[in-house]
C-alpha cells in the first residue's frame, strides 16, 4: 500500500478514525464498522480464531469466516477489500493447501459483485453464515477449476512455441533459454535476462529477435537501451478476467 490507490491514507497503520461503506456519512451509510478504539480488540479475536483458538476450524470454513470478519472490522482507511481477498490466499498457503499463491477469488467476487456484497451484509444483519459459506465454497471450486484450465492453456502455448523455436537451428539453444525465462517473467528486460541466464546482452538480443520473428515475443519500448520484451499471448492467458474490484 506504499504506492497506488489509498497510499496517502495512513497505509500500514490501523485506522484511528471512523470509516464507513456507502453513503456520505456514518448516519446514512450502508455499513459502519466498529469504532477505531475497538479495532485492536476485534483483530485480536480474529487472530485467535486464525490460530484455532478456542477450536480448530477446517481450512475452507476458516478462510470463509475470516474474510467476512476482516471486511467487517475494516481495520484500515483504505485497501481493506484487497487485503481481505489476499487473506484467503495467505491462509491457504500458510496451512499447506497451496504451495504457491495460485488461487485468488477476486475475479469470482467481481463476477458476482452484487451477491457478494449482499451476502456480507446479510451475515452482519441476520447472521446468515450458511448462504455465505455456500457462495464462498462455490467460488473456491470454480476458481480452482479455472486455474487448472489456465495452467493447461499456458503449458500448451509454451509447448507449441518451443517446437517453433527448435526450427531455427543453431540459435535455438539460447532462444529456448530466453523463452523459458519469459514463462516465469512474461515482461522482461534484456539486461535482467542476461544476468539471470548468464548470457551476454548481444546473445539475449539476438535470441529475442528470433522470438520476435516467430511472433512469440515483442520489444515494447522502441528504444536502443533498457529494452523490455513481452510474451503477449502468455500474458493474455494470465490476465483473462483479472481486472480487480475496488
Amino acid at each position: 500500500m506504499t504506492k497506488g490507490r489509498g497510499s496517502e491514507k495512513e497505509s500500514g497503520e490501523f485506522r484511528r478514525s471512523q470509516n464507513w461503506v456507502g453513503g456520505a456519512r456514518p448516519g446514512n451509510a450502508l455499513f459502519v464498522p466498529p469504532p477505531s478504539d475497538q479495532v485492536l480488540e476485534c483483530l485480536g479475536a480474529l487472530e485467535k480464531f486464525l490460530y484455532n483458538d478456542p477450536v480448530k476450524t477446517p481450512l475452507l470454513i476458516k478462510a470463509a469466516l475470516a474474510h467476512v470478519q476482516f471486511e467487517t472490522i475494516h481495520p484500515f482507511l483504505d485497501g481493506n477489500g484487497r487485503l481481505g481477498r489476499l487473506l484467503i490466499t495467505f491462509l491457504f498457503c500458510a496451512e499447506g493447501a497451496l504451495r504457491e499463491p495460485l488461487l485468488y477469488l477476486s475475479l469470482y467476487f467481481k463476477q458476482h459483485r452484487h451477491r457478494y456484497y449482499a451476502l456480507l451484509q446479510s451475515v452482519r444483519l441476520t447472521g446468515d453464515w450458511e448462504a455465505w459459506l455456500r457462495f464462498f465454497l462455490t467460488g473456491v471450486e470454480e476458481t480452482a477449476n479455472q486455474a487448472g484450465q489456465t495452467a493447461k492453456a499456458l503449458m500448451k502455448l509454451a509447448a507449441v512455441d518451443e517446437q517453433r523455436i527448435q526450427t531455427i537451428g543453431k540459435a535455438s539453444g539460447s532462444a529456448l533459454r530466453v523463452h523459458r525465462l519469459l514463462q516465469a517473467q512474461p515482461i522482461l528486460s534484456i539486461a535482467s535476462a542476461g544476468e539471470e541466464l548468464k548470457l551476454s546482452v548481444p546473445t539475449v538480443t539476438a535470441s529475442l529477435k528470433h522470438l520476435a520473428k516467430l511472433g512469440i515475443a515483442r520489444e515494447t519500448t522502441g528504444r536502443n537501451y533498457r529494452r523490455i520484451c513481452a510474451y503477449d499471448r502468455y500474458r493474455k492467458i494470465l490476465n483473462e478476467g483479472t481486472e480487480p474490484i475496488t
